[in-house]
């Protein structure tokens, strides 16, 4: 049995570094899976934890050079790790009884030392370099005060170097004596050893975790202008390549920095997951209100939520009534009614009273925390684009480095000098980085998750995100999916008597009932203020209806059996009642002393969206099946009210799994949206499996999709934002694939003969540019239109007949 967790994995610049870690964690022990991921400087491991754990896997992060501070969670809502560790002593690793995914063993960890803030999350907890702890905008700091120290200096080199002078049209003598190229040697220390280093540390896990990525690259390209150079210095003297060297740090690390900055944005929806979370919670303790940070609340805890002020953990309410926004968690709207036994959601707004509520779930097992769980295995899994891209990158490598050699050889065979050579095979190893590559399907699929979970539908994966936008069927339950799953009554019809004046005695009766149409009858006599009568002598004929006195009158609710067994006359409302059923609705008869009165005609309710949701489908060119247990009639009724294209009923629950197979052996890509035990099979046959997020935990474990608002209009933006992902995904696969096949061979000199010839250090910037253009294309998905809202009829679907 295995079990997952996501680590942080701090000083993975690069998408093209993923393999390195990825590789050396999966000969571990224990370990099944690992998908890396660069954008969010984490690592999703599949471990059995019988064999290994989070502090060894953590461990084992750190041995391959970056740092790692144990699973990547909010600790401001996870508990911290013991914080009277000793100096310089690694984090103390914390279990705890149930992580995100429902899997044992997870630790928390504790923010960075740096003085930022306590988050241990996916924008948090990021090394660079030789800096371990730090947070996404340090990280873009420290990118970028690297590139001013390179740019400054290497402005200094270019005046003393023959580029420098053609350009002024003078020299300018280099400072106490020294020669041009040594100075420019000095000059070149830090753009080398500081603001460099970064690429030379990099190359350095790389091939010792014996696989090649882009550090390798950029580090062979400097290192080798860099080491000609200082040669023929301490030579005696020549034409050297520093400037070629400092210019080429210099724009790989503003790409670097540009593309940072850019990607950080794919992040978005971690990050404001994450600070939902109030830091602080109020726990009555001794009888009285103590402030605590939100990660020491445990199970148990009476905790105060006053008006305005967020529920800190997971709970329920044991005294006070209030109106709680759970729209940040859920994407529900409209405020929820909460009172005693109600239960809440941690990071959920209070608006109007004040609530007192017992802790029941804390930390990692809060809904919160597995969101963002669930957010960020989506985010780390691979895409099957992605691993081919993968694949690609790595001997993308491969090819600029034995490139950069054939072309250093090719031009020295025909006659070229050195320094010309060398800078045809550095400008073909830094052009064909395959960083844009790398970056094409990830960052993609982070914004895609992101913009999916804003809108409260959360992909497990990048496999379901990516078939989601191949899907030309939707298949759906029909009750509890298209419909509430509660009967309302739809329409009385009477027959000498009002309705005034037969509702209350109907809602007497039905009050002593505890049927699910009981109580659909009282709520329509209680809206209109005709429920305060009080009946007698209650009977309940199980299987057939109620009978009981109401105000000295004998009254009779069920079906006609009933009415016949008690000597009801019904004449005309037989035919009522039959066009009724005929109709799909289920008909209630009532009788008052011994005279049929009136019909109750009720209904499935339909969800306000259910329309609006098929109408949105069929926009997208998607097929819409129903699938229901009804019978037809009954099903065909509602489907004709909503649009839908084709209606599969009276279907048992063991046969639905067998009607999707039926549709995908007619070629069709089917998703399958359901919410009930009974629809599991049918989720795990479909291509998609999309669970209602109020549904029960077995359908949502099953499902590839799940919608936390339980609104069918989220299924059309689930195939949306599926479909614009997939776009992305191929627009930058395109222009990576394409940029490569266009600039190897300019880099490499082929059209040297008509003047297209470029520098390494023009190349870093083109390199570097490519990576940006794929950072920001795929942030564009953000302005992807999806289905909002829109003011439904009133529909009334059917039900079961009592």
């Amino acid at each position: 049995m295995t079990t997952q967790t996501v680590l942080h994995v701090g000083g993975l610049h690069w998408a093209t570094s993923e393999p390195a870690i990825e590789k050396a964690l999966r000969q571990r022990p224990g370990v099944t899976a690992v998908r890396a991921n660069a954008l969010s400087q984490t690592a999703s491991v599949e471990f059995d934890p019988s064999r290994t754990s989070v502090e060894q896997l953590a461990g084992w992060v750190r041995e391959c050079g970056y740092h790692c501070s144990g699973e990547s969670v909010p600790s401001h809502v996870c508990p911290a790790p013991d914080a009277t560790r000793a100096p310089g002593r690694e984090p103390a690793q914390r279990h705890t009884a149930a992580g995100p995914a429902g899997h044992e063993g997870h630790d928390a960890h504790e923010g960075h030392e740096s003085g930022g803030s306590a988050l241990a999350s996916p924008h948090e907890m990021m090394g660079h370099g030789g800096h371990a702890g730090m947070s996404m905008d340090d990280m873009v700091r420290d990118m970028r005060n690297r590139f001013v120290v390179a740019a400054v200096l290497s402005v200094g080199i270019m005046l003393w170097s023959p580029m420098g002078r053609d350009m002024l049209g003078f020299g300018v003598p280099a400072p106490v004596g020294l020669r041009d190229d040594v100075w420019a040697l000095v000059l070149s220390l830090p753009v080398v050893f500081y603001s460099g280093w970064i690429f030379f540390d990099g190359a350095v896990r790389a091939l010792r975790n014996r696989t090649l990525d882009m550090m390798v690259l950029v580090a062979v390209a400097i290192a080798a202008g860099w080491l000609y150079s200082l040669y023929v210095t301490v030579t005696g003297g020549g034409e050297v390549f520093y400037e070629a060297a400092a210019m080429l740090t210099t724009f790989v690390l503003l790409g670097h920095w540009f593309e940072m900055r850019a990607r950080g944005g794919a992040n978005d929806a971690i990050r404001t997951l994450i600070d939902l979370a109030p830091p602080m919670a109020t726990v009555l303790r001794d009888g009285g209100p103590v402030d605590v940070p939100t990660a020491e609340v445990v199970v148990g805890d009476l905790v105060l939520v006053r008006p305005g002020s967020k529920v800190p953990v997971d709970g329920v309410v044991e005294d006070g009534q209030s109106d709680v926004d759970e729209s940040m968690v859920t994407g529900e709207s409209l405020p929820v009614a909460k009172s005693v036994g109600s239960q809440v959601i941690g990071a959920s707004m209070n608006t109007t009273g004040t609530l007192r509520v017992r802790a029941t779930k804390v930390g990692s097992e809060t809904a919160l925390a597995q969101i963002v769980a669930l957010v960020q295995e989506a985010q780390n899994s691979k895409a099957p684009g992605q691993r081919l891209a993968d694949k690609a990158a790595f001997w993308l490598v491969l090819v600029a480095l034995v490139g950069g050699l054939v072309t250093f050889l090719a031009w020295l065979g025909i006659g070229a000098d050195v320094q010309v050579a060398l800078l045809f095979a550095i400008t073909v190893v830094v052009i064909t980085c395959p960083d844009a590559l790398g970056l094409a399907t990830p960052t993609a699929i982070m914004v895609g998750t992101g913009l999916g979970a804003k809108r409260g539908v959360l992909f497990k994966n990048a496999t379901a995100l990516e078939s989601s936008a191949r899907i030309d069927t939707v298949v759906m339950d029909k009750t509890g999916t298209l419909t509430k799953g509660e009967p309302e009554v739809t329409g009385v019809v009477t027959e000498g008597i009002s309705e005034a004046e037969v509702l209350p005695l109907v809602a007497a009766v039905e009050k002593e009932s505890e049927h699910p149409l009981a109580a659909a009858v009282v709520s329509y006599a209680a809206e209109r203020g005709l429920a305060d009568q009080v009946a007698s002598r209650f009977r309940n004929v199980p299987g057939h209806g109620a009978v009981a006195d109401v105000d000295g009158r004998r009254v009779v609710i069920g079906n006609r059996k009933l009415m016949a067994t008690e000597g009801v006359e019904l004449g005309g409302l037989l035919a009522q009642s039959d066009e009724l059923a005929s109709a799909g609705h289920t008909a209630v008869l009532v009788g008052v002393d011994g005279v049929g009165v009136a019909v109750i005609g009720l209904a499935d309710a339909a969800r306000e969206t259910s329309a609006e949701a098929v109408r949105s489908l069929h926009e997208l060119g998607v097929r819409v099946v129903m699938l229901s247990g009804d019978n037809r009639a009954t099903a065909e009724r509602i489907a004709g009210q909503l649009g839908i294209d084709t209606v599969i009923a009276e279907v048992l629950p063991g046969d639905k799994a067998a009607r999707i197979a039926e549709l995908q052996q007619e070629g069709r890509s089917v998703a399958m949206v359901g919410d009930g035990v009974n629809d599991a099979p049918a989720l795990a046959q479909a291509d998609v499996g999309i669970a209602i997020g109020a549904g029960t935990d077995v359908a949502i474990e099953t499902a590839d999709v799940v919608l936390m608002r339980s609104d069918p209009l989220d299924v059309p933006t689930a195939l949306r934002v599926g479909r614009g992902t997939l776009r992305k995904m191929r627009q930058n696969l395109g222009w990576a694939v394409g940029y490569n096949t266009i600039a190897l061979p300019i880099a490499a000199g082929v059209f040297a003969g008509w003047g297209l010839t470029l520098r390494p250090e023009v190349a870093a910037l083109s390199m570097s540019g490519s990576s940006l253009i794929v950072a920001v294309n795929a942030l564009l998905l953000r302005r992807l239109p999806l289905p909002t809202p829109a003011a439904s009829p009133d529909l009334h679907g059917p039900f079961v007949e009592r």
